[in-house]
């Protein structure tokens, strides 16, 4: 399926839910979700909408995958792999979306959105364990190292990320050197780690029709 490259706004309204998908932006008061919280369309505003059990866990599975900014395919194999793990699939699920790389990048404020993380692995800005990584799905592990290559420190991009990383925070799985440009992973994500609204059950009732 074609990657969407359509308003992201329209996302945080459709699933009614700020997902922070335009980084900087989605903290200031130009937030389209804050001036308009409601659906896009000429019957957004419409009330009184009733929806069933499986419109609640498709929009949950749509929510998610799109936070992480992945196609139907990509979003569906990360689900079967959870599911054959040991363990909680839903909670298997989160956390191997969170050891992306291109989320890792964001979640230490080297990037302003998953999606400029995206474009920035590929660019070959970042570098793990002192070697190129160009993959925004690789998956991290505990004691790996993620830091901005020499050649990028400049990046104005990159900086202006760093500087406002304080707005959102570090989670407590990953350790930052600003000074260096640099973050170590201390230990795989768990569920308390992620803190938007997510019921990761209601994915795993929709794939287990």
């Amino acid at each position: 399926m074609a990657r969407y490259t359509g308003s992201v706004c329209r996302i945080c309204r459709r699933e009614n839910l700020k997902l922070f998908l335009k980084g900087d932006r989605c903290f200031s008061d130009k937030c389209a979700f804050d001036r308009r919280g409601y659906p896009p369309g000429q019957h957004g505003q419409r009330r009184g909408r009733k929806i069933s059990d499986y419109g609640v866990q498709l929009r949950e599975k749509q929510k998610v995958k799109r936070m992480y900014g992945l196609s139907e395919k990509q979003f569906h194999l990360f689900f079967e792999r959870a599911d054959r793990k040991r363990g909680v699939t839903g909670t298997n699920l989160l956390v191997s979306l969170e050891s992306r790389l291109d989320n890792v990048v964001y979640r230490l404020g080297f990037v302003n959105s998953r999606a400029q993380g995206r474009h920035y692995v590929k660019h070959n800005h970042f570098t793990v364990n002192g070697k190129k990584a160009n993959i925004p799905s690789y998956s991290v592990k505990p004691g790996d190292v993620v830091e901005v290559r020499e050649k990028s420190m400049k990046n104005q991009m990159i900086n202006d990320a760093a500087d406002a990383v304080v707005r959102r925070g570090i989670p407590q799985w990953l350790d930052l050197d600003k000074e260096t440009l640099k973050g170590e992973i201390k230990a795989a994500p768990i569920r308390e780690d992620i803190t938007m609204p997510i019921q990761e059950q209601l994915i795993v009732e929709l794939y287990s029709k």
